[in-house]
């Protein structure tokens, strides 16, 4: 079985399955959401198969294709998996499927199709797959750079009211980190050109190189900018907020919860292993990073109205979180990290998905504009609470594995750090928990909306939705009672349906199954993990040489 090139297929399934979407003709939109969905199932189902194949106690890098594409540079065409690009793999398999049945009634903007939306959805997709599973610097450095494009036309073309702002602006940040990455990539081939005796991208070749510690930090700015940019860290997180909150919400899904883990993967997968004096050199200051981002971007998440807003800058939080236990340097922070970015794109898909269809009822993103939904609709409701606690990492919930993994394995090598850290623990608690209760508790209100608004109300919100449904999933759109004051106008909700119900329940079935038995994903990261600590030069403790020491031999981890 694990000759079969299961990676190769991953991405060459949706790529086909996004052309032929493209190529249907006008007003083929169900048939465009049906084939659309049955080329996501495949692709999870070549995941499940690609795990089934893949062995723990096997070599480093497993399921490898390699196929010499510019040979006159050291380019190839090179594919494998580690535990941790497999974890990835299976959570783009899972939450696809998942975009695309969220997003079957949505309301396509004017001059816009659902064939061409969902044709988008796949080819990102498969650049997704891409830039996971490539072993060539060069081949992931065009992956990265080239899912920024389907991305763009996602936002841009199929978003809220600010959404050619938010494109832009999602664009311009992540192509100035590629361009940097790509100086860094360049200097990479040049050192290895004048060790090797010929210029290589090979991942396996360039781990090899004893690289001068001054251009090890060099190179390792390189790349860790351009991975800080698309994680984000705080102080280069401004485009997330706007792009989440733009973006339509099975975009924003695939957005938070798998493209900017592409940052916190390129930490592990890059900067660690090849430049590992420079990390831990620099460390400190990734730390430093991090944790000013979890309690910055919590501070933030409190003060915000716009419900899809708030979601954006949890997960700016959150990625703090992993941060810290990548740089913390113990195998259990790490594999705890690693655990965050699977659990965060569940919890907060989830989030965001029950977040739209409450926007898809009420037409307004404003927490303000709901009262006492969980009277009216407690199946929502209930799913609605589910996910707020898995995103502020209850016990028994997914998250509280991996955050718990992450504070103590960190606490023994960066306590300051970690200490700090877990302010940002009742933070979340307080913006989540004010959330929910604010809309699903409390007198029963609506959104106004414009048209029956009275002549002295104020003009809505800039940043609310124009077209009820317009951003959120399901597409069903609010109905008020009979005139009356605003004070007293009601909002009659709808409960899930069942084709919500079948959006939502893999996600919370994922949170309580995770929540309780993680062992399956520990198991399948944990060699990939304890190989990069090696890289950098960690022992099973965590302990690592003092800085300007060098790293012991690497040769021969994999």
């Amino acid at each position: 079985m694990s000759t079969f090139p299961w990676l190769l297929a991953m991405i060459v399934v949706p790529v086909v399955g996004s052309a032929v979407v493209a190529a249907l003709p006008r007003g083929r939109d169900h048939l465009a959401r049906q084939l659309a969905l049955g080329t996501s199932i495949v692709v999870l189902v070549l995941a499940v198969l690609a795990t089934v194949a893949f062995d723990t106690g096997g070599e480093r890098f497993q399921l490898t294709t390699s196929v010499a594409w510019i040979p006159d540079f050291g380019v190839s065409f090179a594919l494998g998996v580690d535990g941790i690009a497999l974890v990835m793999l299976l959570l783009i398999g899972v939450l696809v499927p998942v975009v695309l049945l969220a997003s079957w009634r949505d309301p396509m903007p004017a001059r816009r199709s659902m064939r061409t939306y969902v044709a988008w959805l796949l080819l990102l997709e498969a650049m997704m797959v891409g830039v996971f599973v490539a072993t060539d610097v060069f081949l992931f450095y065009v992956f990265f750079e080239a899912m920024l494009v389907p991305m763009y036309f996602l936002i841009g073309s199929f978003g809220g009211p600010r959404r050619q702002y938010a494109a832009m602006k999602f664009f311009l940040y992540s192509l100035f980190g590629g361009l940097v990455m790509l100086a860094a990539v360049i200097g990479l081939y040049v050192v290895s050109n004048s060790q090797l005796g010929e210029g290589t991208f090979a991942f396996d070749a360039l781990r090899q190189l004893d690289i001068d510690p001054g251009v090890q930090k060099l190179l390792f700015l390189g790349f860790f900018l351009a991975f800080a940019i698309k994680a984000p860290l705080v102080p280069f997180h401004t485009w997330l907020p706007d792009s989440g909150a733009e973006a339509p919400i099975g975009s924003a899904v695939l957005l938070v919860g798998v493209l900017d883990k592409v940052g916190t993967f390129g930490f592990l997968r890059y900067c660690l292993p090849l430049f590992p004096d420079a990390a831990r050199d620099l460390a400190p200051w990734v730390l430093v990073l991090a944790v000013v981002g979890i309690l910055y971007a919590a501070l933030l998440a409190m003060g915000q109205s716009d419900m899809k807003r708030l979601v954006s800058y949890t997960s700016i939080a959150h990625f703090g979180f992993i941060a810290l236990g990548i740089f913390a340097f113990t195998t259990e922070a790490a594999t705890g990290a690693v655990l965050y970015m699977v659990n965060h794109g569940i919890a907060t898909g989830l989030l965001f998905l029950i977040v739209g269809m409450l926007i898809a009822r009420g037409g307004s993103r404003q927490v303000r504009d709901y009262g006492g939904v969980a009277a009216k609709a407690p199946v929502l409701a209930g799913v609605f609470l589910i996910a707020a606690l898995a995103t502020l990492a209850l016990p028994g919930t997914n998250s509280f594995v991996s955050e718990f993994m992450v504070l103590i394995g960190s606490f023994p090598t960066r306590p300051v750090f970690t200490i700090l850290a877990t302010v940002g623990i009742v933070l979340a608690a307080l913006y989540i928990l004010l959330m929910y209760q604010r809309t699903m508790h409390g007198p029963p209100r609506g959104v106004l909306l414009e048209n029956d608004a009275p002549a002295s109300d104020a003009d809505p919100a800039p940043d609310a939705d124009p077209v009820p449904g317009g951003s959120g999933a399901g597409g069903a759109t609010a109905v008020l009672d009979a005139p009356a004051p605003a004070a007293t106008r009601t909002l009659r909700v709808r409960d899930l349906d069942r084709r919500e119900l079948a959006v939502v329940a893999p996600l919370v079935a994922l949170v309580l199954v995770l929540g309780f038995y993680p062992q399956p994903l520990i198991e399948l990261v944990t060699p990939a993990v304890e190989a990069t600590m090696s890289d950098v030069g960690a022992d099973p403790d965590g302990t690592t040489p003092s800085a300007g020491q060098p790293t012991a031999d690497r040769k021969g981890n994999d």
